[in-house]
């Protein structure tokens, strides 16, 4: 049992964490261009969009009748829709992400988080609600979101692996899950199935070490996954190579194909690679699609 001096030394160390990640995170938000989020589109609002000829159904009433008079066709005034969407996160906390080979790389883990929650903050400030996956934290808007998101991405997973959580996702919203995808690729595949049935699209980002996409090791080598769970020595770590190139090889071209058949999009990002060009990729591929 933890006795409350322990527990207070835990709770500090936990709550000391919180606001280098929201700087963090601030920062790299900072860094892409804040703008109406994944709202073009036509729709109910009070913006101005774009016009568009007069087609078959249209009423007199939606024709705009001084821009039409500067021409030989008749337009309609179309408006932005201003219905704020709902993202679903899922940043993988689980022990395998916690990997780095070098003090030179921040370990996936907490790559994962500070993304996860720098994209928060560009779609919450750009009025969309953000929440996670799950039922621990639904989608809301708000700068207090931020800080409730911010606390959630600071907690730990269990077990060696992480799978992607699909229960209490919104029906048409969009999602982000990123990890190492390292975990039981049919509670990947299983969670993207489940989405797709609501009308869930969204993005999978592939985190990876470098030393996870090149395997450097040579000689003896001892390899034991972050939980501890499984081990696996050898006196020959350059005969591994090949064959475990080839399964991440194949781990890669099965995630494709899966967001391939369920409409969603996948990146991967080496952790020894610039986190704003992985922010800017992931903006983009959810302007996309919102």
């Amino acid at each position: 049992m933890i006795s409350f001096p322990q527990l207070r030394t835990r709770a500090e160390a936990e709550a000391a964490r919180l606001p280098p990640l929201l700087a963090q995170a601030e920062h790299l938000a900072g860094t892409v261009l804040l703008g109406e989020h994944g709202r073009r589109r036509s729709g109910l609002g009070d913006d101005f969009w774009q016009y568009r000829p007069v087609q078959p159904g249209d009423s007199l009433r939606m024709i705009d009748w001084r821009r039409s008079a500067r021409s030989d066709s008749q337009f309609v005034r179309q408006r932005e829709w201003q219905v704020a969407q709902s993202v679903m996160l899922w940043a993988d906390q689980s022990p395998s992400m916690g990997f780095s080979s070098s003090e030179n790389t921040p370990t996936k883990g907490d790559r994962a988080r500070v993304l996860a929650l720098a994209i928060a903050i560009l779609l919450i400030r750009s009025g969309e609600r953000v929440g996670l996956t799950g039922t621990s934290l639904p989608p809301r808007r708000g700068e207090g979101q931020i800080l409730r998101l911010t606390e959630m991405f600071l907690k730990s997973d269990e077990g060696d692996y992480g799978a992607p959580e699909a229960r209490a996702m919104l029906p048409h919203a969009r999602a982000v899950f990123i990890s190492d995808f390292f975990g039981d690729f049919e509670a990947t595949e299983a969670a993207l199935f489940k989405a797709a049935d609501r009308g869930i699209r969204g993005v999978v980002y592939h985190i990876l070490d470098p030393a996870e996409e090149s395997f450097p090791f040579k000689g003896r080598a001892i390899f034991e996954s972050m939980g501890q769970g499984i081990q696996h020595e050898t006196r020959k770590a350059t005969d591994l190579r090949d064959r475990y190139l080839e399964r991440l090889a194949e781990r890669k071209d099965s995630l494709k194909q899966l967001c391939r058949t369920t409409g969603w999009q996948y990146g991967v990002h080496d952790t020894s690679q610039s986190s704003q060009a992985a922010l800017l990729w992931l903006y983009r591929a959810l302007e996309q699609r919102l």
